[in-house]
């Protein structure tokens, strides 16, 4: 997917959640309902838990995200890898909830609040660091989601990017 040339951060930091959120997305649609909520093993994070932990992170960290620390006082980030929604459309719910936190807050920065100091875990971040950590931090997740989801759909996997062996026709 070709991308708009643009000299903006805001904007292209935006775009790249865009397309982390649908790359997930696309994913965590090609697996049945128990595949999103099984894990690996006993020490192995589900899809359902990943997604859970990704929104959490992503609520705590952009609700008043210029006047409070990143990490709310409320967050129980431990339950964030336990119990995750029992159905799909709720566990849906929140990874929306949570990307709204993050693309409304996103839409209300300007140029000017880039070199703006924001606290998480009470260290003091810029807030192009802070988006900087959200992009790595979910970027880790959504390569989880996907390594997870493609190794439960097996045959059935739709490649979310450019085929194998299709590279050298595209140059």
């Amino acid at each position: 997917m070709a991308q708009k040339f643009t000299a903006s951060y805001l904007e292209d930091a935006t775009a790249l959640f865009q397309q982390y959120k649908k790359l997930a997305e696309r994913a965590i649609e090609q697996v049945t309902d128990e595949q999103l909520f099984t894990a690996l093993d006993e020490e192995a994070n589900s899809i359902a838990v990943l997604m859970k932990h990704t929104a959490g992170t992503m609520r705590s960290r952009w609700t008043d995200f210029l006047t409070t620390d990143g990490e709310k006082p409320g967050r129980n980030r431990d339950v964030e890898f336990v119990n995750s929604p029992a159905t799909r459309q709720a566990l849906l719910a929140g990874w929306e909830q949570g990307w709204s936190c993050l693309f409304n807050t996103l839409a209300s920065l300007t140029d000017a609040d880039l070199g703006r100091k924001v606290t998480i875990y009470g260290e003091s971040l810029s807030v192009v660091q802070a988006i900087n950590r959200q992009i790595a931090h979910g970027a880790q997740h959504v390569g989880q989601i996907v390594l997870l989801a493609k190794h439960y759909a097996g045959a059935r996997w739709h490649t979310l990017s450019i085929p194998r062996h299709e590279a050298a026709m595209r140059r």
